[in-house]
């Protein structure tokens, strides 16, 4: 049976590039590509997260880790065991819970987590150039009301 589409009026009241979803997944693509290119292969962004939330708080368990940085339980525990076996990440057992271990960066990782600083914050300046800084805090301000 052949389908063929119907009158354009049929999606008059939709509009692909008026969705939130497809807005965002476009500027995370522009994102993404920035990130590579700056950090040229080193890291990928989840990976960088979690070296970025380890240096905001420091040692923490695996799985408050994943929540912190929005990652399941499977995700979070691919990129901690990759950095892992980089000699990014260092673990130790929880001395109040051994059943848990705690994740902190190794010297490599933290290392590598000061030299790309400056990285991470060229790659959000240039997210953002196009907007001026009254709309950046705005935009944040809005996109963390929709968490």
């Amino acid at each position: 049976m052949d389908v063929k589409p119907g009158p354009a009026s049929e999606s008059d009241d939709y509009a692909l590039d008026a969705q939130i979803g497809f807005v965002l997944r476009q500027v995370q693509q522009r994102h993404s590509i920035l990130f590579a290119e700056l950090f040229g292969g080193d890291l990928t962004p989840t990976q960088w997260a979690v070296l970025a939330k380890l240096g905001e708080i420091g040692e923490c368990s695996q799985n408050l880790l994943g929540r912190y940085t929005a990652m399941d339980v499977a995700t979070i525990k691919g990129v901690v065991q990759r950095l892992f076996e980089r000699g990014l990440l260092a673990r130790r057992p929880d001395p109040d819970d051994r059943r848990q271990l705690l994740i902190s960066m190794s010297p490599e990782g933290s290392a590598l987590f000061r030299h790309h600083l400056p990285n991470a914050a060229r790659v959000t300046e240039a997210t953002l150039a196009p907007l001026t800084g009254a709309e950046r805090e705005r935009l944040l301000r809005l996109l963390a009301r929709l968490r």
